[in-house]
């Protein structure tokens, strides 16, 4: 700050006077306004004098606030309460869809399971029937040949049964006829002999 001489002499007081600064001045040094200036002290918001000014400019601002609020920041405020509520809304139909497309996959399942066990449990009693048949008509079938391999051994047994005897017979009678030749030293009719065998063989 540049401070001419004229101005300097002006402001400079007398030797032997301690300068004072007027009402309004403002101190080169630290920039700040002399005592004077603070008029009573009182701090502006209480101050009485001021208070209309202050009512009527707390009017002004709580009204244009009200209308901020009411033109631009409740309205925002509402429509997203409102795409929030919406989205909760959608979120709930589509969980309730869910819950009844699982439920109805659920039910489908379980009747299907049902459905399945049912038909394996047919088919199962179907195959026991089936082998019970099947097995009825092999053991027929294989008591049939045993039948008839016992009818045929039987029969074989006889016919070699019958043979034997009569071996035995021809035997015994040869024998017999030997011997009573041995004992009595003569030859006995065949007939006699057959008879004494065939008394003996009853």
């Amino acid at each position: 700050m540049f401070v001419t001489a004229a101005y300097a002499q002006s402001t400079t007081p007398p030797e032997g006077e301690t300068p004072h600064a007027a009402p309004g001045d403002v101190h080169t040094e630290t920039g700040v306004a002399s005592e004077g200036a603070h008029g009573s002290g009182v701090f502006p918001p209480f101050d009485q004098s001021t208070f209309a000014s202050q009512l009527v400019w707390l009017a002004i601002t709580f009204g244009l606030f009200y209308l901020l609020m009411q033109k631009v920041i409740m309205p925002r405020i509402a429509a997203i309460l409102g795409e929030r509520h919406d989205a909760i809304a959608r979120d709930l139909d589509a969980a309730s869809r869910s819950k009844a497309d699982a439920d109805a996959a659920i039910a489908s399942y379980e009747q299907e399971l049902a459905a399945a066990r049912a038909k394996g449990n047919a088919i199962a009693a179907s195959a026991r029937e089936a082998a019970k048949v099947k097995a009825a008509a092999d053991r027929a079938a294989i008591e049939a040949a045993l039948n008839d391999k016992i009818v045929a051994a039987e029969s074989r047994i006889a016919d070699i049964k019958a043979s034997a005897l009569a071996d035995v017979g021809a035997i015994a009678e040869e024998t017999a006829s030997t011997v009573v030749e041995q004992l009595l030293g003569r030859d006995v009719p065949r007939t006699e002999i057959a008879s004494a065998v065939k008394a003996a063989a009853e």
